[in-house]
């Protein structure tokens, strides 16, 4: 099963996909919109079909002490809009830490800041997926 993660952001979402197993995520592009993620429909459409996406992953920013703040809210908003519109399961994993791991990694990478800010969103979503793809095989 291929399946498509997803990190919402404020202006952007992260897009990571899984390999044809679903054993292995990988970065695969940002889309940005203006504050309303549903303008980025059409985008996500062309790319489950162009590239079999049988299922999502939608990160949740769940707050430290595990309750759900505004921005959780917003997400499960989108997962619904995206359910209705899809009709693809949609499965939720726990994002908190994702986009401080990733920016981890990156300057580990020895990535610049300029490009850092580009590419985090894509790599947080990698973390995403493959977090769900971890537990899935656990």
């Amino acid at each position: 099963m291929r399946y498509l993660g997803l990190d919402l952001g404020t202006k952007t979402i992260g897009l990571a996909i899984s390999d044809k197993t679903g054993l292995i995520a990988t970065s695969y592009k940002v889309l940005h919109h203006d504050n309303n993620p549903e303008d980025c429909l059409d985008d996500l459409k062309k790319i489950i079909e162009s590239l079999n996406i049988e299922a999502l992953v939608l990160g949740l920013p769940k707050n430290m002490n595990n309750t759900l703040g505004e921005r959780a809210l917003s997400t499960l908003k989108y997962k619904d809009f995206l359910e209705t519109n899809l009709g693809l399961p949609i499965y939720l994993e726990d994002e908190r830490l994702t986009t401080k791991v990733a920016e981890s990694f990156l300057i580990k990478g020895d990535t610049s800041r300029k490009k850092r800010k580009k590419v985090i969103d894509k790599v947080a979503a990698t973390i995403i997926l493959q977090s769900f793809l971890d537990k899935r095989r656990n």
